[in-house]
């Protein structure tokens, strides 16, 4: 079973979309942990509501907002999965009916899979928040014209070409940890507690998935790239405070100068109250 780790903080009409588009899927066997790293009861409520309709477990993994702590509430999230593999993704970015199934696909041991996004503009993001509209059973030639109109910044991402073709590509950056985030990301759930997940000493905006992704290559974990399988669409959204942008970029340098492998301060705090 895959464990869908879907992060949220106040944006419930966003979150919405990502959990009726998971109720899509053409791949059943999974369920959905919403990593809330602090949201009003709104959030709450659209995930019972939600939770009414679809047929995939739900659960809600909240904790006090204090800063942005992705590290520590996807930590605690992933601490309750009972799927063997764990797939990141953003409550704000909606995938396409074949999301899970093609992360399924291209789950390899010793592997952690990139995905990519499509960015959505801003006055789109809103008549798509507006009309609910269904990004996840859009053609590629429906988004082709969106692409024509400016409303997506990328197509190429859209297109499938068929994993068959593209295997050996897939491992052409195979210890290169960037470009990987943690908005499309796929691991077995055993590769994760053996680096200790993600490394809390990071708050606020940035590097905490670099981090746990140079962790993950360090443990002979390589990277595996998705694209032309899996790209997911992302909801524009004014840019986050990056107030201690610097302050985490430091850490990431220092991890890249280590040869650390374990997070200091990681999830095995919480696998000790289970």
């Amino acid at each position: 079973m895959i464990s869908i780790i879907v992060s949220t903080y106040n944006r419930p009409d966003a979150l919405r979309l990502v959990l009726l588009a998971l109720a899509e899927q053409d791949a059943k066997d999974f369920e959905v942990i919403v990593a809330d790293d602090g949201s009003a009861d709104e959030t709450k409520q659209v995930i019972e509501s939600v939770a009414a309709k679809v047929t995939y477990n739900i659960r809600h993994i909240w904790h006090q907002h204090n800063d942005f702590r992705a590290a520590m509430i996807r930590n605690k999230s992933v601490a309750t999965a009972q799927g063997d593999y764990l797939i990141f993704l953003d409550g704000d970015s909606v995938p396409r009916t074949s999301f899970v199934r093609q992360h399924q696909y291209l789950a390899e041991s010793n592997c952690f899979v990139v995905g990519n996004r499509v960015l959505l503009s801003a006055d789109f993001t809103n008549d798509v928040l507006l009309k609910h509209l269904p990004l996840q059973r859009w053609s590629t030639w429906h988004w082709f014209k969106n692409f024509c109109c400016g409303n997506i910044n990328r197509f190429l991402p859209i297109l499938f070409l068929g994993n068959f073709y593209l295997r050996h590509l897939r491992f052409l950056r195979h210890t290169k940890w960037q470009g990987a985030k943690t908005c499309n990301l796929g691991m077995w759930k055993k590769d994760f507690f053996a680096v200790n997940g993600f490394d809390e000493n990071y708050s606020g905006w940035g590097y905490e998935d670099s981090d746990l992704v140079i962790r993950l290559i360090r443990n002979k974990v390589l990277r595996k790239d998705g694209h032309f399988a899996v790209p997911i669409f992302h909801l524009w959204h004014p840019a986050n405070s990056r107030n201690r942008e610097q302050v985490n970029y430091q850490k990431l340098k220092e991890i890249e100068s280590s040869d650390r492998i374990k997070a200091v301060h990681g999830v095995d705090k919480y696998l000790t109250k289970i």
